[in-house]
């Protein structure tokens, strides 16, 4: 996390090489074997994608990059039968991002105190959201970006 003026222009540029253009390679990379009816790709996003955050701009717009190139590749490619979706996880328990916005219990009950549903998400309700969205039961679904997060992109629940 660092203010736009604190953050290295090589900042900015890794932390959208890493979720853009790696989500693009990953994507672009996997086309040759997967393009056919029934495949499915999901990408993971944040819910800064939509909603800025201070001290986040890279990742903000690194984000709001994977939320786009999701639905343009919906587009492209479901003619030939090929999903495109992402999930856009909130706060997830044992994570290292949650380590380093929430180092300690006070941080986290005033993250948690915002959220809807009062608590943080599990890994597995992110797996269980991946494996919905691979499934037959989400077989009309792409270009969509699902969001897992208890609510959090509702705003302050408190």
């Amino acid at each position: 996390m660092a203010p736009v003026v604190g953050l290295s222009a090589n900042g900015f540029r890794t932390v959208v090489d890493i979720d853009l253009n790696g989500t693009f390679n990953v994507f672009r990379g996997s086309h040759e074997l997967l393009r056919t009816p029934g495949a499915s790709l999901i990408a993971i996003s944040a819910g800064q994608a939509v909603r800025p955050m201070m001290r986040q701009a890279h990742v903000c717009a690194a984000k709001a990059g994977v939320n786009q190139l999701i639905r343009v590749l919906a587009m492209e490619w479901g003619p030939s039968g090929v999903r495109v979706n992402g999930i856009a996880p909130g706060p997830i328990a044992g994570t290292e991002g949650m380590a380093r916005l929430a180092p300690t219990a006070e941080a986290e009950a005033a993250i948690t105190g915002r959220i809807a549903l009062r608590r943080y998400g599990a890994i597995s309700e992110i797996a269980e959201s991946a494996v919905f969205l691979c499934s037959d039961s989400a077989a009309y679904i792409t270009g969509t970006i699902l969001d897992c997060d208890g609510g959090s992109q509702l705003g302050d629940a408190r």
